[in-house]
């Protein structure tokens, strides 16, 4: 049988926060998932690693993992200085709740049978130190995500799903090789701004959120927003006539409301975690 999920707070919420109608022809009010509420911090704890766990998954059928790169982190609810990580050789797709592995600030395993990603502790470390604001990170190795970066740009904001990113994402434009110095780390931190994503030049995509679910959204996103990019900009360059038509400001920044803030994100992602728990049985969350 499979374990009891979190349960999820249904509070309804207005219109302008879910896109959604809010009431039946009937008169009555329609509900939708949101953020749960915890009666305990353990109860927070187990309901982040859950989500973890399936964030790997996801990635994994997404075709994400790339030998030992990549890691996604969120933040200890109890311990708020300590995160949880990925073990360094354990495939994506095999990833339970019992094999996540928590780390202090120093990177030294403080729960956990195997060593984590030394990259990983090098970026991750120093984005949860300097961004309070944010409780997970997500990086990895995608195809369209290693595409892109090789430009060091920003994305233009030219579809609905590239708002998402509307002024909420930056250019790490210094390439300094496999970032296994905390310095890099801070630096990545520092270019991270406030915003939801970092584009690392030659190297990756990296996202956060103020959720797991938010962060791997975003992640989700930018690497098809990328590859939606790299098809216009091929098009526009080999076809004549094909000219791009770019967002307004104005519209960018509407829209961003309806689709780029972390409620939004956070709901986006509980498909995919539905997904995870229909294909496996909800073994993963032990």
């Amino acid at each position: 049988m499979a374990p009891a999920l979190a349960v999820f707070d249904t509070t309804s919420v207005d219109n302008q926060k879910t896109g959604a109608l809010g009431k039946t022809t009937s008169g009555k009010q329609l509900r939708i998932r949101s953020y749960p509420k915890f009666t305990s911090l353990q109860d927070e704890r187990l309901y982040r690693k859950q989500h973890l766990a399936a964030a790997f998954r996801v990635f994994a059928d997404r075709g994400f993992d790339e030998g030992v790169a990549g890691h996604i982190s969120v933040r200890d609810p109890i311990l708020t200085d300590h995160f949880w990580l990925n073990p360094l050789s354990m495939h994506f797709s095999l990833i339970k709740v019992s094999d996540l592995i928590l780390v202090n600030e120093a990177g030294e395993v403080v729960e956990g049978d195997e060593p984590i990603n030394a990259a990983a502790f090098a970026i991750h470390s120093e984005i949860h130190k300097a961004r309070p604001d944010i409780h997970a990170a997500c990086h990895a190795h995608s195809v369209h995500g290693k595409a892109f970066s090789v430009f060091g740009r920003q994305l233009d904001m030219m579809t609905q799903d590239s708002l998402r990113f509307y002024k909420s994402h930056a250019v790490y434009d210094n390439f300094g090789g496999i970032v296994l110095d905390r310095e890099e780390g801070r630096r990545i931190a520092k270019a991270s701004g406030n915003g939801k994503a970092v584009i690392l030049q030659n190297h990756g995509l990296l996202t956060c959120g103020t959720t797991v679910d938010s962060a791997a959204f975003w992640f989700l996103s930018l690497e098809r927003t990328c590859q939606a990019q790299l098809l216009v900009d091929a098009a526009s360059r080999d076809a004549p006539g094909y000219r791009k038509i770019l967002i307004s400001d104005e519209e960018a920044a509407f829209s961003y409301q309806q689709v780029g803030t972390e409620e939004k994100g956070w709901l986006a992602f509980q498909p995919y975690f539905d997904e995870q728990v229909a294909k496996t049985g909800g073994s993963f969350l032990l």
